[in-house]
C-alpha cells in the first residue's frame, strides 16, 4: 500500500466522511504523446491515448510555464528608447574616449602581431624546410617524424594566428 493512500484512509477514519469523496475523485492519469510539438495532457481517454502512442507520466509533477510572445519589430515606434538601466547620456561614447580605445586596441593587436611574427619565423627556422636536425633522443626514425609533423602543425597554427591578427587590424580604423 502506498504511503498516500494509508494517508488518507488514516484520515477518513480520522477526519470524517469528507475524505471518501477525494478518494472517489482521484487525478487523471497525464500522457505524454509524442509529435514535433511533445503534448502533455490529461485530456484523453486511455484508448485515445493508445491510438496515438502516448505514455502515461506517474510520480513527476508537471509545469506548465506560459510565455508572452514578443512583439514583432514592425510594431516598434521608430525612436525606440534605449535599453532599461542605460541613461541617454550612456548609449554614445565620447568620439575622443573612442579614438583612445581604437588606438589602445591597435597598439596591442601590433604588439601581438609582431610577437606572433617572430615565433613563426623561429618554428620555420628550426623546421629547416622540412628537414630539422635530429635530436640526440630520437634514435627511433618515427620519434623524429613525429616530432616533424608536430612542428608543421605549429607553424600552421602560428600562420593562422598571423592571419587572424591582420584580419582584426584591418578592422580598426588607422
Amino acid at each position: 500500500m502506498t504511503r498516500a493512500l494509508t494517508f488518507l484512509l488514516f484520515a477518513a477514519a480520522t477526519v470524517g466522511p469528507a475524505v471518501p469523496v477525494a478518494l472517489a475523485q482521484a487525478p487523471a492519469p497525464v500522457y505524454r504523446c509524442p509529435g514535433p510539438p511533445v503534448l502533455y495532457t490529461d485530456a484523453l481517454s486511455p484508448e485515445e491515448a493508445r491510438d496515438r502512442g502516448c505514455r502515461t507520466i506517474e510520480g513527476a509533477p508537471i509545469t506548465i510555464v506560459q510565455t508572452v510572445r514578443p512583439r514583432p519589430a514592425a510594431s516598434a515606434p521608430a525612436s525606440a528608447p534605449p535599453a532599461p538601466g542605460l541613461r541617454s547620456s550612456d548609449a554614445k561614447v565620447d568620439p575622443a574616449a573612442q579614438r583612445q580605445r581604437d588606438s589602445d586596441a591597435r597598439r596591442i593587436l601590433e604588439v601581438e602581431l609582431r610577437r606572433e611574427e617572430d615565433r613563426l619565423a623561429g618554428l620555420r627556422r628550426e623546421f629547416n624546410n622540412g628537414e630539422p636536425e635530429r635530436r640526440g633522443d630520437e634514435r627511433n626514425y618515427q620519434t623524429y617524424l613525429d616530432r616533424v609533423a608536430s612542428m608543421k602543425a605549429g607553424i600552421a597554427r602560428s600562420e593562422a594566428d598571423v592571419a587572424a591578427l591582420k584580419r582584426e587590424l584591418s578592422k580598426l580604423p588607422p
